[in-house]
Formats: C-alpha cells, structure tokens, sequence
C-alpha cells in the first residue's frame, strides 16, 4: 500500500494542513543584559511581588541573578517571620479549630436538617424511640419477667439481663434456692427473647 493511500480518509477528500496553522518555534530572545548576545533561554522572576512575569537570561547572567537575589530584601524580620509562619499552610487562609465549622444555625433559619445529631450535640435533641412493636404473648411475658415494657430497645434488654444475673447469682446471695430461681427465670426469658430475634 502507498504511503499517500495509508494517510487518505475512508470518504471525502485529502486532508490538507494550511501553512498559517503550523505551529512555528517563538522568535529566539536575546539575553536581558544589554553587554551579552547570547540567546536568552531561562528566564526568572523580575520581583518577589511579580512572580509571573519574567526576565529572560542566558544560563551564565541566570546563575549570577540566581546567586544574587535576595528573595527578603527589604522586609524586616517580623514579616520574614510572617512569611514563614504563612508558608507552613501554603499561604492559604487558615482559622483556629471549631470557628468556621458546618454546624446549620439555629431558629427559622436553619440551613438543613441533622436529624442524626453529627453536627450537634447529642443532648440538644431527644433521641426517638423505637416504634412499639408487636409482640407475642411469650416475648411479652419474657420482658414481664425482665420488669421492661414493650418498647424496650436491644441495648436496654442486654443491660438488664446482665444486671439481674448478677444480683441474683447464687455466689452473690449465699446459695439462696428463692434467687436460684429467679435466675432460672431470668434465664429462660432471655433465652425466649433470643429466640424471637429481639436481642
């Protein structure tokens, strides 16, 4: 296949590039300092306040204004200080922690709803109950014998089961067959919660 056949779209004509669209090397520059004709290729910064805009050097004037520059001439020490402080952040604006922060305002002007308190405090809102749910006979004689009503959440029973095993323990009440009992009790509730998928 012909190198001129390879490089011709499938439909249509030759693709032709205009002369004026080709990208032409820039104009060489000749070195900023008026006794040099050398070409002037890297370039540095006419000014700590002008940072973008720049001189352009031969390599040789380049490493003399390089090793000659004081990037601090004319500050004083505390705004040398400043400089160094704000270029720990990168000189961006910084604020001191918890100033500044996405908590929504208060009042009709509340920016959004947190229902979930993350960004308030937990104690500001009531923490909703779970809804009452429906409960067999069994599930609610089990938490009878827990002294729990209905709406007792998974944490609440846990809590309590571990609370009554403890006191009536019969290491903890000198083998008293009446607390022996009450454990069994207890034991069997929660064993009948478990099963019921409440714990």
């Amino acid at each position: 296949m012909s190198e001129a056949r390879r490089y011709r779209p499938k439909f249509g004509k030759d693709i032709r590039i205009k002369p004026d669209s080709i990208v032409r090397a820039p104009a060489s520059r000749r070195c900023a300092r008026p006794e040099c004709e050398n070409e002037g290729t890297c370039r540095v910064p006419k000014a700590r306040d002008r940072l973008n805009d720049y001189i352009w050097f031969c390599l040789e004037h380049a490493r003399a204004h390089n090793e000659s520059w004081d990037y601090f001439a004319g500050m004083n020490e505390a705004e040398i200080e400043a400089f160094r402080v704000a270029a720990v952040t990168g000189h961006r604006p910084t604020w001191p922690l918890g100033k500044r922060s996405a908590r929504p305002k208060t009042g009709d002007h509340a920016q959004f709803d947190d229902a979930f308190s993350v960004f308030g405090d937990v104690a500001e809102k009531e923490r909703p109950r779970a809804p009452e749910r429906r409960l067999l006979r069994p599930q609610l004689q089990a938490l009878e014998v827990l002294n729990l009503d209905a709406s007792a959440t998974l944490q609440e029973i846990k809590a309590r089961y571990k609370e009554l095993v403890k006191r009536f323990h019969p290491d903890a009440n000198g083998g008293d067959r009446g607390a022996e009992e009450r454990l069994k009790q207890v034991i069997k509730a929660y064993a009948v919660l478990r099963a019921s998928g409440l714990t």
